[in-house]
């Protein structure tokens, strides 16, 4: 039976954050950045767990990764709010048409 060691929590941890980071540099709607930053977030949440199991932490890894997890919701709501509105004037939420906005 394989032992999963601390690397192979980084190594996944790792890979998250690097698609989170592919999908928000690739992406033009703003639906999947969200969903980019978000998979970034959960591979600093994997980090978190992972590094308070590993190592003399305790519970600190886990509130945080909460912390984290209450930050991201409270992100995913203002952000769907702004792309609706944004939705509501411009009939689209590709992220290219926002140059209007500058101020």
């Amino acid at each position: 039976m394989p032992i999963v060691t601390l690397n192979t929590y980084l190594l996944i941890a790792g890979a998250l954050f690097v698609c989170g980071v592919v999908c928000m540099a690739s992406k033009r709607n703003a639906i999947g950045v969200l969903m980019g930053v978000e998979l970034v977030l959960n591979g600093a949440n994997l980090n978190f767990v992972a590094f308070a199991r590993y190592t003399k932490l305790a519970l600190d890894g886990q509130v945080m990764s909460l912390f984290v997890i209450v930050l991201a919701a409270a992100e995913a709501a203002i952000a769907l709010a702004i792309a609706l509105n944004f939705y509501n004037n411009h009939l689209t939420i590709d992220v290219d048409r926002a140059d209007d906005l500058q101020g």
